[in-house]
């Protein structure tokens, strides 16, 4: 508890993630006489980064950031465009699909927000529709990101609860197709309610012509899952073959990146990588803090006092996960809570690979929620518009995540089909 506190305070003083965990585990091993040695923690910190399979976090950043600054993005949503743009409210459609062609390229929500979110707020500005739904499409279409596999959370969470990264990323499929699925229910009510525009069919010539330019581009997704469930490579090995492939189709096939943006898109993606796996590191010392205390144990046997069984755990879970996500974005909240949730799930006989969707999907519907969400905050820059103004056009977005998170959570079957159809 004392570890839980410090942290706590910590954060809300304004100190840095990754330095509030170092801290706060330092402490609470000091002020615990019974606690391990502190000289362990460096240790920690470097044996539990020092893993094959969280290397996949850096090439998925450089997968999206080659994406972002180079044509890719443009193409797909060119192709989705040519697609669905002729159904009313088209390019609400067309924001959701490509999003979830993006996805499974980059594993990155905020990524598919800040590259792809330009190009579609700005056409469907020019197209007549407002600025609040186009930024609320966006930061929705936006939460499929880290779901559709490949996924940066699910293997940050797969190195957390040391649970079978291949599996975890293949168990988002079938939930982010449904996510996507029901938020293009959502814009085809509101472009029906307020007669939003359609475009004109532009010809099956043109439609062949917009897929023969993206055709390698969608190959992508295709290559990864396949390659995951053929076992061709691994899912670490995927990661880089995705950033190899996008660097060749940006820089040699396309030839629409520059040096200049080749040496910016490596440099990005270092720094968020570096980021990123440093506050990892932190959460590892966490971890083994809240061992060496038997802090787990305690927590478990509170939460077992006003829980009963794997269903009331899974909405416990939910309740504490979207609460969480309104007030830390989803890399936070993982690291922070995940630890200790692993131990109650086990408890509970909950599958692990189950509930790391779960898990991803409260936090990533945090993610469009106020007054904490990425999504949300990039969005509103790119469109112009207040929070409240997000907030007043986006509630019936969330409200149907709340419901497909509903069946996610009560439907295993959902997340464990695809991965039950391969030794992981």
């Amino acid at each position: 508890m004392t570890l839980i506190l410090l942290m706590m305070g910590l954060f809300f003083v304004g100190v840095p993630v990754a330095f509030s965990l170092g801290i706060a585990s330092v402490l609470s091993i000091l002020f615990d006489p019974h606690a391990a040695n502190p000289l362990f923690l460096p240790l920690r910190m470097m044996d539990g980064i020092a893993s094959f399979a969280l290397l996949a976090i850096p090439f998925f950043i450089l997968t999206a950031e080659l994406m972002n600054t180079s044509g890719i993005t443009d193409r797909l949503f060119t192709f989705a465009q040519t697609l669905f743009g002729h159904l009313r409210g088209g390019l609400g459609h067309v924001n959701i699909v490509a999003s979830m062609i993006f996805s499974g390229m980059s594993g990155s929500g905020p990524a598919d927000v800040a590259g792809l979110g330009r190009i579609e707020i700005k056409a469907m500005r020019e197209a007549g529709y407002d600025a609040p739904f186009s930024a609320s499409v966006t930061a929705a279409s936006g939460v499929i990101g880290p779901i559709i596999p490949p996924s940066i959370p699910l293997v940050v969470y797969g190195a957390i609860a040391e649970e079978s990264i291949g599996k975890l990323l293949l168990a988002g499929a079938i939930p982010g197709t449904v996510m996507g699925l029901s938020m293009m229910l959502v814009v085809a009510y509101r472009a029906h309610q307020r007669n939003y525009p359609s475009e004109p069919f532009p010809g099956l010539v043109v439609l062949v012509v917009s897929f023969a330019r993206a055709f390698l581009s969608l190959l992508t997704p295709i290559i990864l899952i396949g390659g995951i469930i053929a076992g061709i490579f691994t899912p670490t090995e995927a990661a880089i073959v995705a950033a190899t492939y996008a660097l060749v189709l940006a820089a040699i096939v396309y030839r629409e990146m520059s040096f200049a943006h080749l040496v910016r898109a490596f440099a990005v993606a270092g720094l968020e990588s570096a980021k990123v796996l440093f506050i990892l590191s932190m959460a590892f010392v966490v971890s083994f803090v809240i061992t060496s205390q038997n802090a787990a144990a305690e927590i478990v046997a509170a939460v077992s006092t006003i829980v009963s069984g794997p269903i009331g755990f899974l909405i416990f879970t939910n309740v504490v996960f979207l609460v969480l996500g309104l007030v830390f974005d989803l890399m936070t909240a993982m690291l922070i809570v995940v630890p200790l949730m692993l131990e109650m799930a086990k408890h509970f006989g909950v599958d692990l690979v189950h509930y790391g969707v779960v898990v991803v999907v409260n936090l990533m519907i945090g993610a469009i929620t106020p007054p904490y969400g990425v999504n949300m905050f990039i969005a509103c820059d790119i469109a112009k518009i207040s929070m409240i103004e997000f907030a007043k056009e986006s509630w019936l977005f969330y409200v149907v995540l709340i419901i497909v998170l509903g069946f996610i959570t009560f439907i295993p079957e959902l997340s464990l089909f695809l991965p039950s159809l391969v030794a992981l």
